[in-house]
């Protein structure tokens, strides 16, 4: 896991003029039993973005409630993103992400997560999520469903275009 963070904030910080850096944050609620706060999720993610795809880096909490002795509610999960379609403003998203949650005996974590963005400008996007996270340890599984919302910004503005420059003669 440590390699697979190194290689990812090598490639985050290396300069490349095609990629943008945001960070967004994203608040949910699960269909899970309990109070809001324990249906509550936060999460805080940073990323570069090539075009269509982008990969961030995302630390969050599983629960917003209190935890009893030692917190097993954070976690930290690599997130690869997709930009499936895209019509005027809105873009269709698909997430799949794995990760692992610290102290927790279901400590593996991946999740499968499609949302509706909503480019307002060249720098702030606002996101529609709805997914499924998948729990998993040594004697136990889980899974819960979650809906969410995210506000994502641009450090800098978006460029139109290929990557790949067609020779004009």
């Amino acid at each position: 896991m440590k390699v697979v963070i190194l290689l990812f904030l090598s490639t985050l910080f290396s300069p490349c003029s095609f990629a943008q850096t945001y960070i967004s944050l994203a608040p949910s609620l699960t269909n899970s039993a309990g109070t809001i706060a324990e249906k509550s999720n936060l999460a805080l993610e940073i990323g570069r973005q090539w075009s269509v795809f982008s990969m961030g880096i995302d630390i969050g909490k599983t629960t917003m409630a209190s935890m009893p002795g030692r917190d097993s509610s954070v976690y930290l999960e690599l997130r690869p993103n997709l930009n499936v379609f895209q019509q005027g403003k809105f873009t269709n998203t698909f997430t799949a992400g794995i990760g692992g949650i610290f102290h927790a005996r279901e400590n593996f974590m991946t999740e499968l997560t499609s949302g509706i963005e909503y480019a307002h400008n060249d720098r702030l996007h606002f996101n529609v999520v709805f997914g499924q996270y998948f729990y998993s340890g040594r004697y136990s599984a889980s899974d819960v469903t979650f809906f969410g919302i995210s506000a994502m910004y641009y450090f800098s503005p978006s460029r139109d275009g290929s990557f790949f420059k067609r020779k004009t003669d």
